[in-house]
């Protein structure tokens, strides 16, 4: 396992960079999720735009300004919080002995922060006056979708790390109650499908307020979101961050599969659980005393594949709403099966034990097949399959 970028580049590279330390493993494949996901939407988005699905709205922008004082104050903090924290990790090689409390602690560089800060400020105070006219003018301008990919990302972002949060500690409340400002703040503790489901409605609401017809989009980001979910479960995997089964101490059944995918303790995780590994010295060094289903594994494989099967069959489906449909029935029977051997909190309900992530997948189950049923009964709409 490796907790952090630091121990990955130490085993893979055999070089000791401190300042690694501070990217999260989990935290690194994230932001490679959501990258993979602006990328697809992107596309998506101009396919449709091209199809006449999706068109331009237009917005008045005022050009050749030079750069404000708020701009270049903003622009100065982000290079110094980069150059204070990232830049004075590496330095100094002992502040990342406990990451978290470094990142939440007011310990840094002096220095590099008001170097970068200053680096920061310049480049954007060099780039508008590059731009600068001798007297700024409005202009109107056409904002394709396409275009407004990077805004729908940061809600994402934002709106889903919240609903990550309230879910969990909703499912985890004992937790929330005996450590409240722990459970808040923790970079631990996301539930995906909270994340998934506080993030729609704004961007719905987005989508709605930029003349951007919702199911269109819905329809084009259905196979990107199948494939940041299986890019962030590589994170999950390679960091050991608690997403794992439940034991398994069965021999393998399947002679051709590697002992390691079927049954794994997870030695060096990020959450230190389980009990020492022999002769290990550093903060990582726990594995669980037995083997668990490498579920983040199988769900890596899962929503890879069927990323692969949206991809391949989205140009076929001319019937608004259908990919979206799919993407929700597919989804939750994935996570509806995995969690039969995954270890999650259980609710008792009138004798059964279910899962919040099952009883979230059993109604994206329904609900896709509730669509589904709707769309496939209204009248195809008449677009070119070859865009």
């Amino acid at each position: 396992m490796y907790p952090n970028l630091y121990y990955a580049f130490k085993d893979l590279f055999g070089v000791e960079w401190t300042g690694l330390k501070l990217v999260n493993s989990f935290g690194f494949f994230v932001a490679l999720a959501f990258l993979s996901a602006a990328y697809i939407l992107t596309i998506e988005l101009k396919r449709k735009s091209k199809q006449g699905l999706l068109s331009y709205k237009e917005e008045k922008i005022v050009v050749g300004k030079p750069a404000t004082a708020g701009e270049l104050l903003l622009n100065f903090l982000l290079g110094f919080l980069m150059g204070y924290k990232l830049i004075g990790a590496f330095i100094d090689r002992n502040a990342l002995a406990d990451t978290q409390s470094y990142i939440l602690s007011a310990q840094g560089n002096w220095p590099a922060g008001i170097i970068v800060g200053l680096l920061f400020a310049g480049l954007k105070w060099r780039e508008k006056n590059q731009d600068k006219l001798a007297k700024p003018e409005e202009r109107t301008v056409r904002i394709w979708p396409a275009d407004r990919v990077g805004d729908m990302v940061i809600y994402a972002a934002v709106f889903g790390f919240l609903g990550a949060k309230i879910f969990h500690n909703l499912e985890n409340i004992d937790d929330l109650i005996k450590d409240p400002i722990g459970s808040l703040l923790s970079f631990s503790g996301l539930t995906i499908y909270g994340g998934l489901i506080c993030a729609t409605i704004p961007i719905w609401f987005y989508c709605k307020r930029n003349n951007m017809n919702p199911i269109y989009v819905a329809d084009a980001i259905a196979p990107a979101l199948m494939l940041a979910y299986g890019v962030g479960r590589i994170g999950c995997q390679v960091a050991g961050d608690g997403d794992w089964g439940i034991d398994n101490t069965a021999p393998n059944r399947f002679s051709w599969l590697p002992d390691w995918f079927w049954a794994y303790s997870y030695p060096h995780n990020v959450l230190n659980e389980g009990i020492p590994i022999p002769g290990c010295v550093g903060q990582y060094c726990n594995m669980l005393p037995q083997p668990v289903f490498p579920t983040p594994l199988y769900e890596v494989i899962a929503s890879l594949l069927i990323f692969a099967f949206l991809w391949s069959i989205r140009k076929r489906i001319s019937t608004p709403g259908v990919m979206a449909a799919i993407y929700l029935i597919l989804n939750g029977i994935e996570r509806f099966f995995v969690e039969k051997i995954r270890i999650n909190t259980r609710y008792n309900i009138f004798g059964f034990h279910p899962t919040q992530a099952e009883l979230i997948a059993g109604a994206m189950i329904i609900f896709g097949i509730i669509l589904l049923i709707y769309f496939k009964r209204k009248k195809r709409v008449p677009i070119s399959n070859k865009v």
